[in-house]
């Protein structure tokens, strides 16, 4: 039976359901898109500022289910703050769209629950759940416009291969259960502490897991559906699928090994560090050869998470620090430069060959400056949140001795370094007017949409300037 306890440590979650409801009856008595988009800003802030309520009575478990510690909170402020940022920039995207985007905020708050139960998983159960409901979330957002060819050939290709990886991740829970009897990961590691090296069901079944959250992290070689979806997609969709849905899949990857101890086991770190180089490779080279901004993203995605490899495989505290840091990095850096894309964009076309952007200073010198540095932070330039998050990685990966790791890094930054100039340098080059003119029907919701946008760029340059800050309230954390 559940305590009172229970019930206010799941304050988050509960609040994220009942708003995906609450917006359904809103719906139903028919609110215009503005008061459903304000009525979902002030939910998601609501759930937002429960984060800060919780924080007396941690870490507490929901046996056996869940487990909210630091680390999980800070997750799911990661995961509400990125769905808060996307809800804001909906609406200009959305108002003078085809589609009635009434629906779009319920299926919005229905995966950043999905991706907050990930964060508190510690069992198999709860895993399996939170994925499903965000992925199922996932389908009707990335198909959402019914009338454009792309946005039905991504949904269409993310669930098929979605599906596919579902049934991987199942069968190897199956096998993994048949070995330890258990789902629960603390159980999970007492069963495996009888053993000296890893059981070949149990190590069958993790590689069968493996498959399924390699496809929802998009990781070399499971990352072939990453660009058309990132193309595909509505750009709002895009940034979340490219920050919350792969933070909680991060999270609770995390939660499992550490749970485990699965850092002991070479065969299984020798498959990470081959995933870790393929994506940080292959992510930069195939990003290289695009012309589609949306496509750069989404190899250089595949890159990014081929970093957070890299600070994962050495364990630790040290790690969990280096992966905190930078996951809070990259999902400001994605917000912001998906941000500026979906304000550019105009009712017909979203605004994504490189081309597009020539000369885009001239006419809109602030976003150009809010979308460079975006790119800079995403390329690791000094001075922006992505070169301290890269630095915190690099010290994870050389301390623990894994030198051709942090070598492979640093050089394939190099070649992104190549991209994001090139976009860059065509935003600043020329004086002709072709970018196109987005219609200022309302000029408000512009404007609260480029401050936003001015917050994240000024939180890029705060984290890189003084993360000490963000350090502080990390360095602590341990998952328990």
């Amino acid at each position: 039976m559940m305590t009172s306890n229970d019930f206010f440590a799941l304050t988050p979650l509960l609040l994220l359901a009942g708003s995906s409801v609450l917006i359904m009856l809103l719906i139903a008595i028919k609110l215009s898109h503005r008061s459903i988009q304000i009525s979902s800003l002030l939910l998601f802030l609501i759930s937002f500022s429960s984060l800060f309520a919780i924080q007396k009575i941690l870490p507490y478990r929901i046996e056996p289910l869940l487990v909210i510690d630091d680390f999980s909170v800070f997750i799911m402020g990661l995961i509400i703050f990125s769905s808060l940022v996307v809800n804001i920039i909906s609406y200009i995207y959305f108002e003078e769209k085809e589609e009635s985007p009434k629906e779009y905020y319920v299926l919005l708050f229905l995966c950043t629950l999905g991706a907050c139960v990930l964060a508190t998983s510690q069992h198999f159960a709860s895993l399996f759940l939170g994925l499903e409901i965000l992925t199922v979330g996932l389908y009707a957002l990335i198909a959402y416009f019914r009338g454009r060819h792309h946005n039905i050939e991504a949904g269409i290709k993310y669930l098929i291969l979605a599906a596919f990886s579902s049934a991987f991740l199942l069968f190897g829970m199956a096998l993994i259960y048949f070995q330890t009897g258990t789902l629960e990961f603390s159980a999970i590691a007492r069963s495996l502490s009888t053993h000296t090296s890893l059981p070949p069901l149990f190590l069958t079944g993790f590689g069968l897991m493996l498959v399924g959250i390699g496809f929802k992290l998009a990781v070399v070689p499971f990352h072939m559906w990453t660009a058309d979806v990132y193309q595909g997609a509505p750009t709002p969709v895009t940034a979340f699928i490219a920050t919350a849905s792969k933070g909680g899949v991060f999270a609770v990857l995390i939660r499992f090994f550490i749970a485990i101890d699965g850092f002991r086991y070479q065969t299984v770190m020798f498959v990470f560090i081959s995933i870790a180089i393929a994506s940080m490779i292959i992510g930069n080279l195939l990003a290289l050869q695009q012309k589609n901004v949306k496509r750069i993203l989404a190899y250089s995605s595949i890159a990014h998470l081929g970093y957070l490899l890299v600070a994962f495989i050495p364990g630790g505290s040290m790690s969990i620090q280096s992966i905190s840091f930078y996951l809070a990095a990259y999902f400001v850096t994605t917000l912001c430069a998906f941000g500026v894309i979906t304000v550019l964009s105009n009712k017909e076309k979203d605004l994504e060959n490189i081309n597009n952007f020539k000369a885009l200073f001239w006419d809109h010198p602030v976003l150009a400056c809010i979308f460079s540095a975006a790119l800079l932070s995403l390329a690791g330039i000094p001075l922006t949140a992505g070169f301290i998050g890269k630095f915190y990685i690099l010290a994870t990966g050389i301390q623990s001795g894994f030198w051709a790791l942090t070598l492979i890094l640093v050089i394939s930054s190099v070649f992104g370094l190549y991209y994001y100039l090139r976009i860059i340098t065509t935003m600043f080059s020329g004086q002709q007017n072709t970018s196109p003119q987005k219609s200022l029907a309302h000029p408000v919701f512009y404007l609260i949409s480029s401050v936003v946008l001015c917050v994240l760029t000024l939180l890029i340059i705060w984290f890189g300037v003084y993360p000490s800050g963000l350090m502080q309230l990390i360095e602590h954390f341990q998952i328990r």
